[in-house]
């Protein structure tokens, strides 16, 4: 991600903050992850440094296996997210912060992240808030029309949460036809491999029912020539 002086501080600190490490204010108390980030003062806090900051703007951050996430509700807030995918996890719509790394580049037929060709659906753009903003610094040279003016930022009405959002829970690309409550939902690496598969696939495995076993062709042949089993003449 490219840090530039055309983004306002915030953005810088949360596109680069290290959020869940352990709160050194609180080191003694429970859940006291650093998943909470003050838009005000630009840092990350854990739950038990809210008081001071009751009245900022405040944004709750989650994750996904090691990856940050922020509800797509609250980031709509702050700036314009078209073309950025959102995933659902437990019902809600999230985006990445930052962009993935991916263990193995697949390039095929599909629709692909503008910065760091990830697999997306389509029409999607972008995989992750990071991704866009540098496609943008690259392209409009600036951010200013793509930035809301938002001066209340409330944490989520129904409390905060520890925001560890387990392996278990589904993630998948919210235009995606399985629902959240299913326990076998696609990432969008494998959703898009299996798309420009399904032909070869199809193809494989006309060409395997074709084609017979050579020892088990054997032994059907030779229980058709054996002759059938009389009994001796006496």
């Amino acid at each position: 991600m490219l840090i530039s002086s055309h983004l306002p501080r915030w953005l810088q600190v949360l596109l680069t903050e290290k959020f869940f490490n352990a709160c050194i204010i609180h080191e003694e108390a429970k859940k006291n992850e650093k998943n909470v980030y003050c838009l005000d003062c630009c840092i990350s806090i854990c739950p038990h440094c809210l008081s001071p900051h009751s009245s900022h703007r405040l944004l709750q951050i989650r994750r996904y296996v090691y990856h940050d996430v922020i509800r797509l509700d609250d980031a709509t807030k702050l700036m314009d997210c078209a073309s950025v995918q959102s995933y659902i996890i437990n019902s809600a719509k999230v985006i990445f912060i930052n962009q993935r790394p991916q263990t193995r580049q697949f390039r095929g037929s599909g629709n692909f992240c503008t910065t760091c060709d990830r697999c997306l659906q389509h029409p999607y753009l972008f995989c992750s808030l990071s991704c866009k903003i540098d496609n943008l610094l690259r392209t409009e040279y600036g951010l200013s029309k793509f930035l809301y003016d938002c001066n209340y930022l409330p944490l989520p009405d129904v409390g905060l949460d520890d925001g560890l959002v387990t392996p278990e829970w589904v993630l998948e690309p919210s235009g995606s036809t399985k629902t959240s409550s299913g326990s076998d939902g696609y990432g969008e690496e494998a959703w898009c491999r299996a798309l420009s598969c399904t032909a070869t696939t199809e193809i494989v495995r006309k060409k395997r029912s074709s084609l017979t076993c050579p020892s088990v062709s054997g032994s059907l042949m030779n229980r058709r020539k054996k002759p059938p089993h009389r009994a001796p003449l006496y």
